[in-house]
C-alpha cells in the first residue's frame, strides 16, 4: 500500500509541476547556442557599434548566460571587457551568476 501512495505522489508532482511551468508567461526555453552571437563578433573585435541583428541576438541569448559563464570553454567569450561593452550597448546585463 505504502508503495503506491508513493507513485501517486511523484505522479500527481510530476503533473502539478508541468502545470505549472506552462502557466509561467515566458517559460519557453531560449535556444541556447553561442554560435548564434557570431553575429557580434564585429562588435567585439572592433570599437564600432553592434549592429540590430547583434543586439537581438545578445537579447535572445540573455537566459543562457549563466550556462555559459559556467563553461570554461565558453566562459573566455562572455567575460572579456568587449564582450561586456557589447551587451551594455545592447541594453542587456550580463548576470551574476
Amino acid at each position: 500500500m505504502k508503495s503506491s501512495t508513493k507513485v501517486f505522489s511523484i505522479v500527481l508532482l510530476s503533473t502539478f509541476m508541468l502545470v505549472l511551468m506552462n502557466q509561467v508567461p515566458g517559460s519557453e526555453a531560449a535556444n541556447c547556442n553561442y554560435m548564434d552571437l557570431m553575429v557580434c563578433a564585429g562588435a567585439i573585435s572592433s570599437p564600432q557599434p553592434p549592429s540590430s541583428d547583434c543586439c537581438a541576438k545578445v537579447k535572445e541569448q540573455q537566459p543562457c548566460f549563466c550556462g555559459y559563464l559556467k563553461n570554461p570553454t565558453l566562459r573566455q567569450y562572455v567575460t572579456p571587457d568587449a564582450a561586456k561593452r557589447v551587451a551594455t550597448q545592447c541594453h542587456v546585463a550580463i548576470p551574476r551568476c
